[in-house]
């Protein structure tokens, strides 16, 4: 049985190698992948998405353009780390596969109502979501899961001493979300920064030969000199991915069903994800939250599907 998943996301080299990572791994059907602004604007996110679908050659994926601003907040943006173009690296052609006529958020309200059990993969700011959500809350029960990268407890946060990016862009959108009555696994910074590439792991991307493994590490080689500087570490967090990787490899994970709440109108704590690891309240547990990688595992996993594509 294949696992039918959405992929939302905001391309981003680590959404590249994600995208690239579900589409090599027969497990899923991908019905689609919709695009949001984050990293970049929406023009660059979902040109980046119809860039990457090509390079894995399964032009049979779908690529929509969904919400260019967060629900209540400006667009806060992630050049800085990811290049100009979002995927700075490689020199990757302008793509000939379309975007989709549909809007994203439309297309998430009529897969979702034409299949069930469906996985929502999500790798940006959750503005997608949650906007199909409001506008058809009857779909919220044909998801079977949400698997998301954000947020973090004891790494604190990547854009704010408080906040992950990702929540960061979006406050509202994720607190909706995490909120919707569904399982909700989550994939903060405390797995990510555990998730580090090396100049070793880069290169034996670079050593498969393959199209896809060489620009897997050229976007590998720009991404991480941010996040080494930051950390003074060889490599960096390798964070999206690892969605993926977690309905590949349950078992690469350790966490635990805990209640969590995202911060939503202090400015100096915006988009802080208050985890309740330990128990202190009588909240509702509503995520599961990992905190533990086996990153070998994770790495071995990353290279040997690569390799398919």
């Amino acid at each position: 049985m294949t696992r039918k998943i959405i992929i939302d996301t905001d391309p981003g080299q680590d959404d590249a190698v994600a995208i690239l990572l579900a589409l090599a791994s027969e497990e899923f059907e991908v019905l689609g992948i919709t695009a949001v602004a984050g990293n970049v604007p929406l023009a660059l996110t979902e040109l980046n998405a119809r860039k990457i679908v090509e390079l894995s050659g399964r032009t049979d994926v779908p690529v929509f353009a969904g919400a260019d601003r967060p629900l209540e907040r400006d667009l806060v943006t992630a050049e800085y780390v990811h290049g100009k173009s979002g995927l700075d690296g490689p020199d990757l052609p302008e793509p000939k596969l379309k975007l989709q006529e549909q809007h994203a958020v439309d297309f998430l309200i009529e897969a979702l109502r034409a299949n069930d059990q469906v996985t929502l993969c999500t790798l940006g700011p959750l503005t997608n979501i949650a906007l199909a959500f409001r506008k058809a809350p009857d779909i919220i029960d044909h998801v079977d899961e949400i698997v998301a990268m954000g947020g973090g407890l004891f790494e604190g946060g990547n854009v704010t001493p408080a906040a992950e990016f990702n929540i960061y862009v979006d406050p509202q959108a994720a607190q909706e979300v995490f909120h919707c009555g569904r399982p909700v696994t989550l994939l903060p910074l405390d797995v990510t920064h555990a998730c580090l590439t090396s100049r070793d792991r880069v290169e034996r991307l670079r050593g498969l030969g393959t199209p896809v493994g060489i620009a897997t590490a050229e976007l590998l080689d720009f991404f991480e000199r941010f996040d080494e500087t930051k950390y003074g570490t060889d490599g960096g967090p390798l964070h999206d991915p690892n969605v993926i990787a977690w309905l590949l490899k349950p078992e690469l994970y350790k966490g635990r069903q805990i209640n969590l709440e995202v911060e939503t109108v202090s400015e100096l704590t915006m988009g802080m994800t208050i985890a309740d690891w330990w128990g202190v309240t009588n909240r509702p547990k509503n995520v599961n939250y990992i905190r533990y990688i086996d990153d070998d595992g994770f790495f071995a996993l990353l290279e040997q599907r690569l390799a398919r594509l």
